[in-house]
Formats: C-alpha cells, structure tokens, sequence
C-alpha cells in the first residue's frame, strides 16, 4: 500500500471518528458500524451497517449522510459512495445520500467552525 493510500486511510478514519450515532452518542467506529473502505485513487466506497435492522430511519440517514461529508472533508477525495446495509430503508437511504450534492469546501469549513464553537463551551466547562 503506497504512503499517499495510507495517508488517506488515516484521514478516513479520523473523520469516521468524529461521527456519533444520534441515539446512542457513541461514535460509529467505537460501535463498529465500518463494514468497508476502499479507495481507488480519489473514489472512497464505504459499507457500513445500522445499530439494527430496524433503527429509526432518520439516524440511519443522519449517520450515512454525515460519512459521506466529513470524508468530502479530505483534500483530493472527488467521489465518495456510502452502503448501508442490513437496514429496512437502506435502499433509500443510499439514494437519497449518494445523491445529495457534496459540500461545498466553503460549507465544510462553516460547518467546522460551528462544531468547534458547540465544543468550546463543553471543553471549558470540563475545565473547571
């Protein structure tokens, strides 16, 4: 595996762990929910799967939607495709995301900067 594919895997899962699961406030990789990643030059392919078969549809699409952005994150990512499996509206929700138009990198950055204003109150809070 070349140092650039390595690099990019390290970022990958980086981002991977900054996302939590809505319902349980754990992060997907501590839940173990990252079934795959394969990435082929500047194409990223996860497949991931739910807490449960049937856990409430809406996490389902916050979580998938929220992979796909923060990898969009990535200098050099161009395409990233997100699976969701052993879900009853995966289907749909792998449509409906891999669909969405990508961040823009402004939006990316917007986003970050407000993440990191949510946090700065819990971070000083933690401190006292």
């Amino acid at each position: 595996m070349s140092q650039d594919i390595q690099q990019t895997r390290r970022l990958i899962f980086d981002e991977l762990s900054k996302i939590v699961d809505p319902e349980i406030g754990v992060s997907i990789m501590e839940l173990e929910l990252i079934d795959k990643v394969d990435i082929e030059e500047k194409d990223v392919n996860v497949d991931l799967h739910l807490t449960s078969p049937f856990c409430p549809a809406v996490f389902g699409f916050k979580i998938a939607q929220d992979v796909r952005d923060n990898i969009y994150r990535i200098d050099g990512i161009e395409n990233v495709k997100v699976n969701v499996s052993n879900h009853f509206m995966a289907e749909a929700i792998n449509k409906q995301v891999n669909e969405s138009t990508p961040p823009s990198k402004q939006q990316q950055q917007q986003q970050e900067e407000e993440q990191e204003e949510q946090e700065k109150p819990m971070n000083e809070s933690k401190l006292e």
